[in-house]
């Protein structure tokens, strides 16, 4: 491909936005084209895992986002009456992988990275569609409600029903029903002491987690068929199938506004694309590989694309090289943990849970161990913006 002067993203959420930033970093002239009205983005939090945090360093803002970590003491795994399964710590997990996990809200995320940009480099309430994915001879050609766009390169990071991965592959079969619906919330919650904690139930999850700006990130998760909704409102529904679990869940739910409550089905790919290039567009996170929540690698994933597609951005085949075997081993990872959490058998689950609460005598390490080829990853490029990074274990 020639060389890159002009770059347009479709969708301005974490993957494009971090496309974007590392893309202008290079000195690629930038357009943004997201189709809501505002940058705000639907969801609450978002778990940030070294690797994509390494990054972040990339493009200048690894160490800002680290500092925003709230996990100081242990935490671990629970069952719904309370017994700890298995305890680990910020510490461990910081000296395993060379760095924190860091919890935050999207939206603020989503601020930092847009605030790299320059002030005109994102349209809001630009539906675009992509015309022509272009070749190395022409280039490629993007529409928009303002009129037809030509750019060396366009970045498709708009999500997980991809129109551009449509036009790119259109006899994929697309992203399918995993099995299980989500509930997110984030609110204050003053008073309430606990251990940051997931608790795995009979083919139901919760988890509370603190933030730094002192409220509280809650998700649950639960086997329900495809398109189902609470008869009466989803604050109700998380009280008649989590009321009952230990302390904090009832704090939580009592604080809880059903319009607080945000619920999703969960849905990926489970056919893995042939590429994650055509032409000159480039796919990146759920666009091209949607995954289950239960490694918390989605957007950690897509973070990973975009620095990694800046690097390779005149070479998209070298992209997919690096991306495609990666993504995929790590999108059925989170298929076989979503089966494992999630069991609804009896006697499976006092099994499992019997057998974590007997490894993790073994110590934190040992499941630690288990994430380090997804945390340990570190960008192509070096050296990093941030000068106080250090590499994990994988």
């Amino acid at each position: 491909m020639a060389r890159l002067e002009r770059a347009i993203v479709i969708g301005g959420g974490i993957g494009g936005l971090t496309a974007a930033a590392a893309l202008h970093r290079r000195g690629v002239r930038v357009t943004v084209l997201e189709r809501a009205g505002s940058l705000e983005p639907v969801g609450a939090a978002i778990s940030l895992a070294p690797n994509a945090l390494r990054g972040l360093d990339v493009i200048g803002l690894g160490d800002d986002i680290r500092a925003l970590s709230a996990w100081q003491g242990d935490g671990g795994l629970r069952a719904p009456g309370g017994r700890w399964l298995s305890r680990t710590s910020a510490a461990a997990a910081t000296e395993r992988f060379g760095g924190p996990l860091v919890l935050l809200h999207r939206a603020t995320l989503v601020g930092r990275l847009a605030a790299l940009l320059p002030s005109d480099a994102v349209r809001t309430a630009a539906d675009a569609r992509l015309l022509d994915p272009g070749d190395p001879g022409r280039p490629a050609r993007v529409g928009t409600p303002e009129g037809e766009l030509e750019a060396d390169l366009v970045v498709a990071a708009d999500g997980i029903h991809s129109a551009v991965r449509r036009v790119l592959f259109p006899s994929h079969p697309g992203p399918v029903y995993a099995g299980f619906t989500t509930w997110r919330v984030v609110i204050p919650l003053p008073g309430v002491e606990f251990a940051s904690h997931e608790t795995w139930g009979r083919g139901r999850i919760w988890g509370t987690h603190p933030l730094k700006d002192g409220r509280v990130y809650a998700y649950a998760a639960a086997v329900a068929p495809a398109g189902g909704r609470a008869p009466d409102d989803e604050r109700a529904e998380l009280l008649r199938l989590y009321g009952d679990w230990h302390t904090p869940v009832p704090d939580v739910l009592a604080a809880v506004r059903p319009e607080d409550v945000l619920r999703h089905d969960v849905h990926h790919i489970t056919e893995p694309l042939p590429a994650y290039h055509h032409g000159r567009v480039a796919l990146v996170g759920d666009a091209a590989h949607a995954m289950p929540p239960t490694l918390g690698q989605g957007g950690n994933q897509a973070i990973e694309d975009a620095i990694t597609l800046a690097h390779h951005a005149g070479d998209l085949p070298a992209y997919t090289a690096a991306r495609l075997p990666r993504t995929t081993g790590i999108a059925r990872r989170a298929v076989r943990v979503a089966r494992f959490n999630l069991m609804t058998s009896r006697v499976g689950i006092a099994v499992r849970d019997n057998a974590v609460a007997a490894l993790s005598k073994a110590g934190p390490a040992f499941f630690l161990r288990g994430f380090d080829s997804i945390a340990g990853w570190c960008p192509p490029q070096q050296p990093y913006a941030s000068q106080h990074t250090t590499q994990g274990n994988g």
